[in-house]
């Protein structure tokens, strides 16, 4: 059975999504954006919008019971590929052991102009 996940800790969707969706103890968790949830506003600079996202995918792993070690699997979109270096030194301070599988892509366009984008699962 489903469970959707919502926590007003991390940004509003701004379309027909959940936040996050768990199923047989895995959280899937929308791509977040950098958005703060409390004035939906982004920082400028990679390396804050990095920080942002995590926060809310933090916010949102929580609101369900799991933390950043229950992560399994990261998908990263990037505005800029030649922001990996930078997005990889704010990532790598929320997976400082046993990290999880990902991705990274560089992507044509972000929704609100972002410059990073990350999905998340989680497993129990």
């Amino acid at each position: 059975m489903k469970k959707i996940i919502q926590t007003d800790k991390a940004p509003a969707a701004i379309g027909p999504y959940s936040q996050a969706v768990e199923v047989n103890k895995t959280l899937y968790i929308s791509g977040q954006l950098p958005l703060d949830p409390s004035t939906m506003e982004m920082p400028g600079s990679l390396e804050e919008q990095a920080e942002q996202v995590m926060k809310n995918t933090g916010a949102i792993l929580r609101e369900a019971g799991y933390d950043f070690q229950d992560v399994v699997k990261s998908t990263i979109f990037l505005a800029d590929i030649k922001d990996f270096q930078k997005m990889n030194e704010v990532y790598g301070k929320y997976y400082q052991q046993d990290p999880p599988a990902r991705s990274a892509y560089q992507v044509a366009n972000l929704p609100k102009g972002a410059k990073i984008e990350i999905e998340t699962i989680a497993a129990k």
